[in-house]
């Protein structure tokens, strides 16, 4: 019998759910819609909040982890932490907390991945970088590209090491950021 993935080392994780990429995939947006409307039937303020698709699936036409980010910031009076027991008491596990940022995620099960996996981030509202990425990428295909290009290259060294995959990618991420910041600045501080 499988141990339960509390029991489990950060090893044994990392070998249970490798890093995968996949060619881009139009069920990915249909995977974002439908937690979506999950999230709005269970998050009371739901029409408050600013709820959005990103990461690399939100990203035309990259390889990507066949993992749906999705991104909920809160209105800066709402308290972070009910809301936190909402998602917990509707099967999200909570993976990380930090001052004004909470990780969730949901389709990591003892066997290895679900059909659908996503990460959920909650932030409140103004603290979306990962909007900024996403936008920039996609409205410059040949950054895009470049980032694709990147996680290929690294893709197999870092299989069992999302930490190290993620570092691997943190200097182009950082690049990228400051032009999407400049470019795009005040676009979502409303």
């Amino acid at each position: 019998m499988p141990k339960e993935l509390w029991e489990m080392t950060l090893e044994e994780l990392w070998e249970l759910f490798p890093v995968i990429l996949t060619n881009p995939n139009p069920a990915w947006s249909e995977w974002y819609e439908q937690a979506r409307a999950q999230l709005s039937a269970i998050l009371p303020g739901f029409e408050h909040m600013r709820v959005s698709h990103i990461g690399s699936t939100a990203i035309r036409g990259i390889w990507a982890k066949p993992i749906v980010d999705i991104l909920v910031e809160l209105p800066k009076e709402a308290d972070m932490q009910e809301v936190s027991e909402v998602f917990t008491g509707s099967g999200w596990i909570c993976m990380s907390r930090g001052e004004g940022r909470m990780s969730f995620n949901r389709g990591y099960t003892k066997y290895g991945f679900a059909e659908k996996v996503y990460h959920l981030h909650l932030r409140y509202r103004g603290d979306c970088d990962e909007l900024y990425f996403r936008d920039y990428l996609n409205d410059h295909p040949e950054h895009a590209a470049e980032y694709e290009k990147l996680k290929l290259s690294i893709w197999k060294a870092y299989e069992h090491d999302r930490d190290g995959y993620t570092e691997a990618k943190t200097e182009f991420v950082q690049t990228v950021m400051e032009k999407a910041e400049k470019m795009y600045f005040g676009r979502y501080n409303d």
